[in-house]
């Protein structure tokens, strides 16, 4: 039964939190899916010059994909710094490992000057700054969780993940500008530093502010509870333990993540290119119905978050993944015969695929409280690096054969998700967030 101060009201300590993990998640999204916009330049700038335009967006890509398989190490590394040390420790590490790698793209030098130790030394940057991500999503869960008071807790983190978007957003805005702004000769000589600069400055911001940041009240309580050989014995070998204790736990976790990574890397990142694939849209009207629906998105993470503190969250995930599977496959028959109303269809599309707002509370529960970062970085990153590894190309390829290829995937993505709302449905209520091993 949750104890009495589960039910404080939100302070505005937990307030400032909030908006400190939600600022730093947004710009840390849009540090990472920089390659993904300007990937061709970097390449062009970067790798030894080829004749094939596509060879070179292919090179640039190619980052963009190493990102993602830094992230498990990443992530098994410094959760298991964050379960022994404390989260904030970790968090103060993840935000300057990223900045200074960023910092440190944009002072590189170009082929032309370096050779081959240019695109060495990005590529290892890279794999820096994605080891550094690779932890930071599931600490902002972890950061917020442990922070706010329990009736809070599904709401918090739906804010979260709803900054992630922000991110995409701003993404958007920006290099709309910066390529209106600069022609192609001018992004390949040094309009492409500019976003790492950028990045890089909005990155070491929060850091402004950190004196204010305080270490998780659950895991300070966790190692003021016990004496000195029970603390140590709790959280020396998290590893040792949650792999003993908590299985289970790590196969519904990667179940989710699936979920939250198939549906973000597919409808937020991904879409309109598979779309462009098969369908020739209107220019201009889709860049704003994708920017559209990305802020539709936005409103359903915090929709989801809210309604699921109130409802069974078993009958919520059932709920919004049947209503996802309606809309995917309404969006794509609609694109079919014309895309007249793109506008709002992406807009409903976006609202539904805010389901993924709801999940990460989830998430937070399963593990206890000395495992909780190891094992949600273990399962979040190993199931992210093989969704992001994979389904671009392979999705790719597959929508070329089948236009409605990235429908049925979705599909199949939100039957996991109704597979796991009705398992959610029928079990008995989850052990406290502040469980130990």
């Amino acid at each position: 039964m949750p104890s009495r101060s589960q039910y404080k009201l939100m302070s505005s300590n937990n307030r400032n939190t909030i908006v400190f993990i939600c600022f730093s998640t947004a710009v840390t999204f849009f540090d990472f899916l920089i390659y993904l916009y300007i990937a061709d330049t970097v390449a062009t700038a970067i790798f030894p010059g080829v004749i094939d335009v596509n060879v070179a967006k292919l090179q640039g890509l190619g980052l963009f994909a190493v990102g993602y398989l830094a992230r498990p190490l990443g992530g098994i590394i410094f959760g298991r710094y964050g379960d022994i040390k404390g989260r904030k420790p970790v968090l103060l590490i993840s935000m300057l490992v990223t900045a200074s790698s960023l910092l440190a793209m944009a002072c590189l030098p170009t082929y032309a000057q370096w050779g081959i130790v240019a695109p060495v030394l990005f590529i290892s940057l890279r794999l820096i700054q994605g080891m550094s991500f690779g932890v930071f999503v599931p600490l902002s869960w972890v950061f917020v969780a442990e922070h706010v008071p329990r009736q809070y807790l599904s709401v918090g983190c739906a804010y979260v993940t709803a900054s992630f978007f922000i991110g995409v957003l701003f993404s958007n805005g920006f290099f709309i500008w910066l390529e209106n702004t600069l022609a192609f000769e001018q992004m390949v000589d040094y309009g492409w530093r500019i976003p790492f600069f950028v990045a890089a400055a909005l990155s070491f911001l929060p850091l402004l502010f950190w004196r204010r940041v305080k270490e998780t009240p659950f895991f300070v309580s966790m190692k003021e509870s016990d004496d000195d050989v029970k603390y140590v014995r709790r959280t020396n070998k998290p590893f040792s333990l949650l792999f003993k204790y908590c299985k289970h736990s790590i196969f519904i976790s990667m179940m989710l993540t699936l979920v939250i990574s198939s549906i973000t890397l597919v409808i937020v990142l991904i879409l309109p290119d598979l779309i462009e694939l098969r369908f020739s849209p209107d220019n201009d009207v889709f860049g704003l119905s994708h920017s559209l629906g990305v802020v539709f998105m936005i409103l359903g993470c915090v929709f989801y978050g809210i309604i699921s503190n109130y409802q069974n969250f078993g009958k919520v995930l059932v709920i919004g993944s049947i209503l996802l599977i309606s809309q995917i496959f309404a969006f794509y028959y609609h694109l079919q015969a014309g895309g007249d109303y793109l506008l709002i269809m992406f807009a409903v599309l976006g609202f539904s695929a805010g389901i993924v707002g709801m999940v990460p509370a989830i998430l937070i529960q399963l593990f206890p409280t000395n495992v909780r970062l190891t094992g949600l970085s273990f399962s979040y990153n190993i199931t992210y690096g093989i969704v992001g590894g994979l389904i671009p190309f392979g999705l790719g390829y597959a929508t070329l054969v089948i236009s409605f290829a990235p429908a049925l995937y979705i599909a199949f993505i939100s039957i996991i998700g109704i597979m796991m709302g009705l398992y959610f449905y029928n079990l008995p209520e989850m052990k406290t967030i502040d469980d130990t091993i």
